[in-house]
């Protein structure tokens, strides 16, 4: 029982820690919010703020107003509604293409870069005709193909193509730690490749690790919208890709009266990846002391 009340308090103490770190950084805080307040947003909102099931003929088109805080669209719908029920599809493909482009660009990378000789030749010379690949027109080919009807099939597809450039950065990240001391003293140990790799050479990789995850994400925003913009991957539920495509195609562009329709979900992308670029910029102070002075 003691020991897990001092577990308990040390995770406490650390997880407070890193919010006083957070709040040092003003727009690193900011991301930190605003990601927080997205996903809660995303998943949360639509059981507080259920889809409109309905037309509302008379309030098609209309600007910012008391009762319509972002406008409505062609339907007459919110578009506040609309955009808080649209966020889950797009917050999950980001999350989920980014954890696991990251995974397999990790276990590549460090992979090759600590076994060296053959092995590495070989996952260099896949990972070099992989970058050669265009990443979107195959995507796009591929989803012609496939049935992507669900974030978790487009996320791993994603993932897929996502993860070689962040294989040789890690790659180059491994091979400048082998030279340390404690690396070297590890590997005379015999500690074993798993144990050195996940114990002693990732930990020291976390922040580059975490803002390469998050630089993904953003990327696979774009992919996503883009893909669901062209109507590419069908997708049944409205969200702020639909949306875009969804008010281009009822001729928003040459309306100005219904701007709002498309300016709220080009919004609601700019500003999540806003705030993750922005949660970005505090983490190396996080995760590296060096860069702290006293908290």
């Amino acid at each position: 029982m003691n020991a897990l009340q001092d577990t308990l308090a040390r995770t406490g103490r650390e997880t407070l820690k890193t919010l006083k770190l957070l709040t040092r950084n003003k727009m690193g805080l900011f991301g930190f919010v605003m990601t927080i307040l997205i996903i809660l947003l995303s998943f949360g909102g639509p059981l507080v703020w259920p889809p409109e099931a309905s037309a509302n003929v008379e309030d098609i088109n209309l600007g910012i107003s008391a009762k319509h805080w972002l406008g409505t669209d062609f339907q007459g719908q919110d578009n506040l509604r609309k955009v808080i029920n649209g966020g889950k599809d797009i917050v999950t493909v980001a999350f989920l293409t980014g954890i696991l482009a990251t995974l397999l660009g990790v276990i590549v990378g460090s992979v090759s870069a600590f076994l060296g000789g053959r092995v590495d030749s070989l996952l260099m010379e896949l990972v070099n005709i992989w970058l050669t690949i265009p990443k979107f027109p195959l995507l796009a080919v591929t989803a012609t193909v496939v049935k992507l009807n669900d974030p978790v099939t487009l996320s791993l597809l994603m993932a897929f193509l996502d993860w070689p450039s962040l294989s040789r950065q890690i790659r180059s990240q491994v091979l400048s730690l082998k030279q340390r001391d404690y690396i070297e003293a590890a590997m005379m140990l015999d500690l074993g490749t798993r144990n050195i790799i996940f114990s002693e050479l990732l930990p020291n990789m976390m922040s580059f690790i975490t803002i390469s995850m998050i630089g993904i994400m953003t990327f696979a925003i774009y992919q996503q919208t883009s893909l669901v913009f062209l109507g590419i991957v069908p997708y049944s539920s409205a969200n702020w890709g639909v949306m875009i495509s969804a008010a281009e195609r009822r001729g928003v562009l040459f309306n100005p009266q219904a701007a709002w329709s498309i300016l709220v979900p080009m919004g609601a992308i700019v500003l999540f990846q806003l705030a993750l670029i922005s949660f970005a910029r505090s983490l190396d102070e996080v995760f590296n002391p060096r860069l702290r002075t006293t908290v």
